[in-house]
């Protein structure tokens, strides 16, 4: 079995979770039955079982803060539209965990500590945003409703505050925040987008961890970046933390209240401090070189986290030393370091990540590989797909295009109007750099991607349709009329908020923005893959696109499987990176 393969079976585990008021008792996401599904740990007795069996797999999940229950959200073979349903935690029969509450996609979800108290986010095309609340026995009582993006923040230690994330002002990237009491009446508002002009988001991070402590750890963006400062919901009071770290800043509460666990993002790079407001000690955690993809603070006062690196594969590790969860079965092998690489682009200095095999000298057929979101970024973490292509022959840049998070406000906001054009502009100044420095041979250039990276893919190869020998795309947005129209409620916002209207108020943005724009102009080879139960990037308008390209015998091959956005199970996976790496070869005449 080839390495790149082994890098996709070999077994991976989440951050555990764990229950509050019994923490020995933890809920992870595993790989180990050749598809993701949800897996109980009894850390006292050691004993692992399997919660979750379904073709295509789960991985929403939540434990109740009593340990007792495992709720985990079901939806019909990934097109996430579905219901809460829960599973005693030693096993048993799963149940309906809100009886009451009609199939729906999931918008947050909080299981109060007084053992009474449930908040569930839910969301429909014809229904909007809305949030039920369910008391003891009783059925679940509407608290919250509107048309557009809402979801469940957190729910107070002692039940009596529900914060919520809303974007009833249009704008589905800047959310504000309300708190309301279970009977829906409302305490507060935090609101940073008040007057039209002021582009700043906020979210949740948290309520403290005490009975009838009103503070709430709030994310905001004032300053530029994401940081976080503290609330007090029943007071007005801020308090703003003012770490004065250079990059976004994310927290939660130690489970005693008394500190902090910061998470410290910065040029494609994390680590973890312990913070304490009382004395405003700041205390950098011992952590390697690398990504933390998750991070918690158990009871005994260490931390856990989720570390990787672009060279080395993910791991659970606490802040005590070793190792905290070690699945057995073959090791991942390794790949190679990660070259960071700064490049001046349009709208400023552009970070990308570059590698390739060990001892090559370019020129290199090299793959650009493109993160979706759009908004998220590419980091110093370990990713089986670039390692297959390593091992290859082939270099693999990743640009953090305008767009991407990481980099300050104004760098992700960027993109709104021009959308895909403005990631596009990056990615082909550091593509000139690529060729002018000699690592990529110009006559073997990939642009390939997954959801956003896929659209950005498709639209680039028509914009751009002499600078690519070939074109990758996974799960893309092809036609985006079609696309808005088909996906989910909560992506027709991002939309609506991107190109500042739908596609019959602003016709001339939709098409400036869409591949299906563009489909004639291309000359690359293009291979698609697609979910055919995909609510984000809908099957129909991937359709049409191809369609396109059929009718003017454009060289095209189409890949359809039986997912959502994207695929949980292993073997399906190394299927379709089979499929790409052939395709590569065989148009690249390798």
């Amino acid at each position: 079995m080839p390495d790149w393969e082994k890098r996709f079976r070999a077994p991976r585990v989440s951050l555990p979770d764990w229950a509050q008021d019994a923490p020995e008792r933890s809920l992870f996401v595993s790989n180990a039955s050749g598809t993701y599904e949800l897996y109980a740990w009894d850390r006292a007795t050691g004993e692992q079982r399997q919660v979750t069996d379904r073709p295509n797999g789960t991985t929403d999940g939540v434990l109740s803060p009593d340990g007792e229950w495992i709720w985990w959200f079901d939806d019909t073979d990934g097109d996430e539209f579905g219901v809460w349903k829960r599973q005693p935690f030693h096993g048993g029969t799963d149940e309906p965990a809100v009886p009451g509450l009609k199939a729906s996609y999931p918008a947050g979800l909080a299981i109060g500590r007084d053992g009474r108290t449930v908040v569930v986010g839910r969301s429909t095309d014809e229904e909007g945003s809305t949030i039920h609340v369910v008391r003891g026995a009783g059925g679940p009582v509407e608290v919250y409703r509107h048309p557009e993006s809402a979801g469940v923040g957190d729910l107070s230690h002692d039940g009596t505050l529900i914060a919520i994330e809303h974007t009833e002002h249009g704008d589905a990237m800047h959310s504000a925040i309300r708190v309301l009491r279970p009977d829906g009446s409302v305490v507060a508002e935090l609101d940073d987008t008040k007057g039209g002009t002021i582009e700043l988001g906020l979210e949740v991070l948290g309520f403290a961890p005490v009975d009838g402590d009103t503070r709430l750890l709030v994310g905001h963006q004032r300053r530029g970046r994401w940081e976080p400062m503290v609330w007090d919901v029943a007071s007005g009071d801020e308090t703003d933390l003012a770490l004065e770290l250079p990059g976004d800043v994310s927290a939660e509460w130690y489970p005693d209240g008394s500190a902090l666990l910061i998470a410290h993002s910065f040029e494609a790079r994390s680590e973890l401090w312990r913070f304490e407001p009382a004395t405003r000690a700041l205390v950098r955690l011992d952590t390697p070189p690398g990504s933390v993809s998750g991070a918690t603070a158990r009871p005994d006062g260490t931390v856990e986290f989720l570390w990787s690196s672009a060279a080395e594969p993910p791991v659970v590790r606490s802040t005590s030393g070793g190792v905290v969860l070690d699945p057995p079965g073959m090791r991942s092998p390794a790949s190679v370091p990660v070259e960071d690489v700064w490049v001046e682009g349009p709208g400023g200095r552009i970070h990308a990540l570059v590698q390739k095999p060990a001892g090559a000298t370019g020129p290199l057929p090299t793959v650009f590989e493109i993160h979706g979101g759009p908004t998220w970024h590419d980091s110093d973490s370990f990713a089986a797909g670039p390692a297959a292509w390593v091992d290859h022959g082939y270099a693999v840049v990743r640009v953090n295009y305008r767009g991407s998070t990481g980099y300050g406000r104004e760098w992700t906001d960027a993109l709104k109007h021009r959308v895909g054009l403005i990631e596009l502009e990056d990615i082909a100044a550091v593509r000139e750099w690529a060729v002018a420095s000699g690592l990529a041979d110009p006559a073997k250039l990939v642009l390939a991607g997954g959801s956003w990276g896929g659209y950005l893919t498709l639209l680039g190869l028509g914009t751009q349709p002499d600078a690519w020998a070939i074109g990758l795309a996974a799960v893309p947005v092809a036609d985006y009329v079609t696309a808005y129209h088909d996906e989910m409620e909560a992506l027709k916002a991002m939309d609506r908020t991107l190109l500042g209207g739908t596609p019959e108020e602003v016709p001339e943005r939709f098409e400036a923005s869409s591949p299906l724009t563009y489909v004639d102009a291309v000359k690359a080879p293009v291979y698609i893959s697609a979910g055919v139960n995909d609510p984000r990037c809908p099957i129909r308008q991937i359709d049409n696109y191809v369609d396109r390209l059929a009718a003017r015998g454009a060289v095209h091959e189409v890949y359809r499987y039986d997912a959502g956005h994207g695929s949980l199970v292993v073997d399906e996976r190394i299927k379709q990176v089979r499929l790409e790496l052939d395709f590569a070869e065989r148009h690249l005449n390798r």
